[in-house]
C-alpha cells in the first residue's frame, strides 16, 4: 500500500481519534497533519511494520502528549455539535438540545484532566485497549495506567457532583 492510499483510507479514522484526544477539531487536524507529514518521510519503514495504522495512531498519541502550543491545550473548546460529526452513538436521548448540552458538559469535564489522564481514558474507552497495551503506548507500567484512570474518573465524578450541587444551592 502506498502512503497516499493509506492516508486516503485512514484519514477520517485518524481525525476522529485525534478529535477525541484533543477535544478540538482544529487542533486535531493540526496534530494529524503533522503526523502524516512525518509518516510520509518514513513511510517505507512504517509500511513494513506489522500494523502501519497502529504505528501511525501511536504517532498521533505521542504528538498529542507532546503538543507544545499551550494556548491550544489550555483553551479547549466545547465540542457540542462537533462530537455529533464523529458519530457519538449514545442511545436514549431524543432531544437534540439535551444531547448537545450533555456533550458540552462532558467535554468541559474532560478539559479539566491532565493530558496523560485524558489519554488513558481515550485509549481505554474509545480505543478499547487493555491496561498493558496502554502502558506500552505511554511507556509506563500497567499500575500507573490504572492509577491515572482512577484519578481521572474520580476527578470527573467530583466535577459532575459539583455541577449537580451548585444549582441545588442556588435555589436555596
Amino acid at each position: 500500500m502506498t502512503f497516499e492510499q493509506f492516508a486516503m483510507a485512514r484519514l477520517p479514522s485518524l481525525l476522529r481519534y485525534a478529535v477525541v484526544l484533543t477535544g478540538d477539531r482544529h487542533l486535531a487536524q493540526d496534530v494529524v497533519q503533522e503526523v502524516l507529514a512525518r509518516a510520509h518521510v518514513r513511510w517505507r519503514r512504517i509500511s513494513e511494520a506489522d500494523s502501519p495504522e497502529a504505528y501511525v495512531r501511536r504517532m498521533v498519541l505521542n504528538e498529542y502528549l507532546s503538543w507544545r502550543r499551550s494556548w491550544s491545550v489550555r483553551n479547549l473548546h466545547l465540542a457540542g455539535e462537533r462530537l455529533v460529526e464523529i458519530d457519538d452513538a449514545r442511545g436514549g436521548v431524543h432531544d437534540h438540545a439535551d444531547r448537545i448540552a450533555e456533550t458540552d458538559a462532558l467535554w468541559h469535564r474532560l478539559a479539566t484532566l491532565g493530558r496523560k489522564q485524558r489519554a488513558v481514558l481515550v485509549l481505554r474507552y474509545y480505543e478499547q485497549l487493555d491496561d498493558e497495551s496502554i502502558a506500552d503506548l505511554l511507556n509506563c507500567s500497567p499500575a500507573t495506567v490504572r492509577s491515572q484512570a482512577s484519578k481521572a474518573l474520580k476527578t470527573l465524578r467530583l466535577e459532575s457532583e459539583r455541577e449537580i450541587l451548585i444549582p441545588v444551592e442556588e435555589k436555596s
